[in-house]
């Protein structure tokens, strides 16, 4: 997660697309004094290192190859989440909190020591291909992922519109290894979409942006002008964003005042950030949805919902990314994203590796690619059986559209976790977001009459 003052914070699980979205903290250096003398000491020896690297290695070496290399050998030792970065990559670190950003689609993290998909990115290459959240990506072109770094990572799958790169992914319920190939676009976001269901008011955010808050206010006003009788905050497949814009997201639902998060540094310094609006929603109910792919900034909205009692969260525990990252400038236009602290609920809850378990857990069956008998790509759903289309519906999209693009026929569409849409029939998790709500109703009703 990532801050700025009141500092522009990332909170996500590392976003690429490729770009990279961890919680995170913009802000300056600073300097710490204390052990000078065994530093000093220690770098003694890595300048004799690298002298001696410089006159006998069979190569001729650039020592700013040499003195990068080592700036990523000793983040890399730290944590996934804290890199160095490149003038080039500092400034599209800064482009990307804006929402758009040139790579294929995918947000990524580390899970189980491996690169791991967070989610993909709605409309991107790799959503519209069936990328889909939990996918291991074992290789990018021919180069095995296991010892790359996130930013290694990001930097391998970026590159110019129309360009090719090829992923192999791993995927739980397949045998062997799946192979994508992505033409890279310029990626836009919209991290605010919102509809009417049922006189429910429903809104998913697909990322955390400076702009988010802004816009979801916009979505709660029509909700308010609709006479809305309840909301589904949808954060399945987000994976964070800005911390700001948590807190922005956050105080729309709950009354000014009320704790949203709080983080923890090494030395136990705490920041605390706190709802400053009005609760816009009043007293409606709010259901959150969430799945292995919301992660940082959606898991603080989640967490502090679910805290204060202001929403019942359903669906599959969340990704679990729970670190700040503070970005800081060095003197060459580079950049150090460098964990710092960690981020609590209102609780006290860290939800580092352990996620948001959901008040009602609904697990969503979504098709996965395998391969057939005859080497062409089959599907199956999460527990190897073959799937069907549903009787009565045709399961493929209309002529000249991807799997994206196609809307089922019963005309309420909204996004799957992988490269298609379900319909609300087909959508276990929105269903149950509308059947509690709609109860919520029944039941209130019954007690006034």
């Amino acid at each position: 997660m990532e801050q700025q003052p009141r500092r522009k914070s990332w909170v996500v699980g590392p976003m690429i697309a490729v770009a990279l979205l961890c919680g995170v903290v913009i802000g300056k250096g600073w300097e710490r004094t204390g052990h000078a003398g065994e530093t000093y000491e220690e770098l003694k020896t890595f300048s004799e290192v690298l002298n001696q690297v410089q006159k006998h290695y069979v190569d001729e070496t650039k020592p700013k190859d040499l003195i990068q290399g080592a700036i990523r050998g000793m983040l890399s030792t730290l944590d996934p989440h804290s890199a160095y970065m490149t003038p080039e990559m500092y400034k599209e670190m800064q482009v990307e909190t804006r929402g758009e950003f040139g790579g294929v689609g995918i947000q990524i993290g580390v899970k189980d020591n491996r690169l791991a998909v967070i989610a993909p990115i709605e409309g991107t290459p790799a959503h519209r291909a069936g990328i889909k959240a939990g996918d291991f990506i074992v290789k990018v072109n021919d180069d095995p992922t296991k010892d790359l770094t996130l930013m290694d990572a990001v930097q391998k799958m970026r590159g110019p519109k129309g360009s090719k790169v090829n992923l192999t992914i791993q995927r739980d319920g397949t045998a062997d290894p799946l192979v994508f190939t992505l033409v890279r676009d310029t990626i836009k976001i919209e991290s605010v979409k919102s509809k009417v269901i049922d006189n429910l008011g429903y809104v998913r955010l697909t990322q955390f942006q400076e702009a988010t808050g802004r816009d979801l206010s916009k979505a709660i006003k029509q909700f308010k002008e609709q006479k809305v009788q309840g909301t589904i905050l949808d954060l399945r497949n987000n994976p964070g964003g800005l911390l700001t814009a948590a807190v922005d997201v956050s105080e729309q639902f709950l009354p000014s005042g009320k704790l949203v998060v709080y983080t923890k540094s090494r030395e136990g310094k705490k920041d605390e950030w706190f709802a400053k609006s009005k609760d816009q929603l009043e007293e409606l109910p709010v259901i959150v949805l969430v799945n292995e792919g919301s992660a940082s900034a959606s898991e603080i909205v989640a967490g502090a919902l679910q805290d204060w009692g202001r929403a019942v969260v359903v669906g599959a525990t969340s990704f679990g990314k729970g670190s700040v990252q503070t970005i800081l400038a060095l003197g060459d236009g580079s950049g150090l994203r460098l964990t710092t602290a960690k981020y609590y609920t209102p609780k006290g809850r860290s939800i580092q590796s352990t996620g948001i378990t959901p008040d009602i857990v609904v697990k969503l069956t979504t098709p996965v690619l395998a391969k057939g008998p005859d080497g062409k790509p089959a599907e199956k759903d999460q527990e190897g059986k073959a799937s069907k289309p549903p009787i009565g519906k045709d399961a493929s999209p209309p002529s000249g559209k991807s799997p994206d693009e196609a809307s089922p026929k019963n005309g309420t569409s909204l996004p799957a976790e992988a490269g298609g849409e379900l319909s609300l029939e087909q959508d276990v998790q929105l269903q149950k977001a509308v059947e509690l709500l709609k109860s919520w109703k029944i039941f209130k009703e019954l007690k006034t009459s």
